[in-house]
């Protein structure tokens, strides 16, 4: 898989990294101009924010449209967050009461990138690694084999057990198989989040306390659920929930059935209020908007 390899470092302080986003700056900031497509966005200092291409953690700031800044529960979406910091090298992070960090030590660590394009919100989906070794010269692109993979943050998240593999279309086969891989293995073995997971088992929403405090789900099904709970004032009842995902138009292909279809489909809502998801995440492939 051709990517984009850019050097550069890590730097945390002023920002609120999350378990599958963090702040990137090229040793040269030009070469974010050789990405095509969609521009990634940078500030001043040419650093830019990272999605990390493949996985889904647990979310530690989440938004909706309407309505007051959201996470999803403890442990487990602080754990994420902490997990990916330490193994890029980071130690003492503080953070304030709004999850912004204001010191750690170092303030930076070296990396680099593996990329290809920017998300629609202008983050740069990567393949994140660590330390000064990267498998070949900043500014180039290289084909991306599994034995890279490996060496990446993305890789690291799901061997254990902080995040969900969470597809798109872009990413190849053969690097979707090993998170693939690595996922199950986490999974079989009881590690992170998996044990307490309740995407496929289903949860009883009684109220966004419920999606913030107690469930563990995959986090595209906490949002899509947190937007409708705010959107419905924070009615429980689920009874227009399938309806209000065909609206929103998530695309995705599903492996087992090689199926192009939408997120409601594979979205089971009953009893009126106990929602669960079909489908393992890993079976299921999103389409980029």
């Amino acid at each position: 898989m051709p990517m984009l390899l850019i050097k550069g470092a890590y730097k945390i302080v002023g920002a609120s990294p999350d378990g599958d986003s963090v702040r990137f700056y090229p040793d040269d900031p030009d070469q974010w101009d050789l990405l095509r497509g969609r521009r990634v966005r940078r500030n001043r200092s040419g650093g830019a924010q990272l999605r990390l291409d493949g996985i889904d953690t647990l979310e530690t700031h989440y938004r909706p449209p309407r309505g007051p800044e959201l996470h999803q529960p403890d442990p487990f979406a602080g754990k994420a967050a902490a997990e990916l910091l330490s193994w890029l090298g980071f130690e003492n992070v503080q953070r304030n009461s709004h999850g912004i960090v204001t010191s750690s030590r170092p303030e930076s660590r070296p990396g680099y990138i593996l990329t290809r394009s920017a998300d629609v919100h202008g983050r740069c989906v990567a393949l994140a690694g660590r330390g000064t070794d990267a498998p070949g010269s900043s500014g180039r692109f290289i084909n991306v084999t599994v034995d890279h993979l490996r060496e990446t943050a993305n890789h690291h998240q799901l061997a254990e057990g902080m995040a969900y593999p969470t597809f798109y279309r872009k990413l190849f086969v053969d690097l979707r198989e090993e998170m693939t891989s690595a996922a199950q293995q986490a999974r079989e073995a009881g590690k992170g989040l998996w044990p307490k997971d309740q995407t496929q088992s289903g949860v009883k929403v009684q109220g966004m306390s419920t999606l913030t405090d107690h469930a563990v789900l995959l986090p595209k099904l906490f949002r899509r659920l947190a937007d409708y709970l705010q959107l419905n004032d924070g009615d429980p009842a689920l009874d227009g929930f399938p309806d209000y995902l065909e609206q929103r138009e998530d695309r995705l292909f599903i492996l087992s059935t090689g199926q192009w279809t939408g997120f409601d489909t594979v979205v089971d809502v009953t009893n009126g209020n106990t929602v669960r998801v079909t489908h393992a995440p890993e079976d299921l492939v999103f389409d980029e908007k």
